[in-house]
């Protein structure tokens, strides 16, 4: 009996109700109810069994609004740093230049999620080149479990809000960067495009993807990927790896455009067009998963890799930066394309 009655003092605290699927809206000061004249929502929620969390946890997630609500728009997902949460990550976007990569269209939803609030989530799945238990764990191409709420918070995002499935697209700053990567690659049948903002290692994709040294099992299947966008500083030590990244993404043939410069670890947008005005040249957010697109590899116009013996350059470069193209016709008969470079 005392057994029982300490289970039951112990179970006490806990709201059962916040440990549940799906979503629930949580309480918000109505001051903070809007950001740039877009309506916020919080929302709560617990953990799936497929999910394969080893104990219950809570999680909060943020949708802002677009500023004219409608149906089918698009969806813009964000992954935080190190040094944020979901809730200060939201913050940032009321400044213009604090890590700009969180800003999303006035006429995309958005939606913020967060991996610092339990400990097993740490680093959205991936690796830290300083945590070896943490790079020992998250290893290998099994996604782990705060990936899969990732994916099934964005699938629940798209169903409640009516999001054109064709135009959803993931972000992420630094070690939302390496997410960003890590997750995204591996579900081109989710994401139009992504894009990193310096990320934070590059392990994170190379394991989901089993990037060469590794190759892919008999068995395993993935969706193209996305097309990727990475802007990295090469004179941040964070980019190292960037040399066999790039060409992996080359020789597998996967949509990659990728900018540097000496920026460093840098998240204010102007900032970095100092050094490399290309960053925001592609319009990422027109790419939709319906449509086809063209892939470049060995492209005779890419600058020279800084990784791994250059790393001192002053020179700021690009793969596949000035390629264009125009779909005319575009059925399961005819591909009907033009492509053409821009200066």
């Amino acid at each position: 009996m005392k057994i029982l009655l300490s289970i039951l003092v112990l179970l006490a605290p806990f709201n059962f109700s916040a440990f549940a699927w799906p979503p629930a809206q949580a309480d918000h000061p109505k001051e903070e109810a809007s950001i740039n004249d877009r309506t916020i929502e919080v929302f709560q929620h617990g953990v799936q069994p497929e999910w394969e969390y080893q104990s219950p946890q809570q999680d909060t997630f943020v949708v802002m609004h677009p500023k004219i609500v409608r149906d089918n728009a698009p969806l813009y997902v964000v992954l935080h740093s190190a040094g944020h949460d979901v809730f200060s990550c939201v913050d940032c976007t009321k400044t213009v230049g604090n890590h700009d990569i969180y800003r999303s269209p006035d006429d995309h939803y958005a939606l913020y999620l967060d991996c610092r609030k339990n400990k097993g989530d740490w680093w959205w799945g991936g690796m830290h080149r300083g945590d070896k238990e943490l790079t020992r764990k998250n290893s290998g191409g099994e996604t782990k479990p705060v990936e899969k709420r990732v994916m099934a918070t964005v699938a629940w995002a798209i169903k409640h809000y009516k999001i054109d499935p064709n135009r959803v697209y993931l972000s992420g700053n630094s070690m939302g960067g390496s997410g960003t990567l890590g997750i995204g690659l591996r579900h081109g049948d989710v994401f139009a495009a992504i894009k990193a903002n310096v990320p934070a290692g590059v392990e994170h994709a190379s394991q989901r993807m089993f990037l060469p040294p590794r190759k892919i099992p008999n068995g395993v299947i993935f969706h193209d990927p996305p097309l990727c966008i990475d802007y990295s500083g090469h004179n941040d030590r964070w980019s190292d790896g960037h040399d066999l990244f790039s060409k992996a993404m080359n020789d597998r043939n996967y949509a990659f455009l990728c900018y540097w410069g000496p920026f460093g670890h840098a998240n204010n947008s102007a900032n970095i067009k100092k050094t490399n005005d290309l960053i925001d040249s592609f319009d990422w957010l027109s790419m939709r998963k319906d449509q086809s697109y063209p892939v470049f590899a060995n492209a005779s116009c890419n600058s020279k890799l800084p990784w791994p013996d250059n790393l001192n350059s002053k020179e700021a470069g690009q793969i596949n930066a000035f390629f264009r193209w125009k779909n005319f016709e575009d059925t399961a008969e005819i591909l009907e394309m033009s492509l053409f470079l821009v200066s």
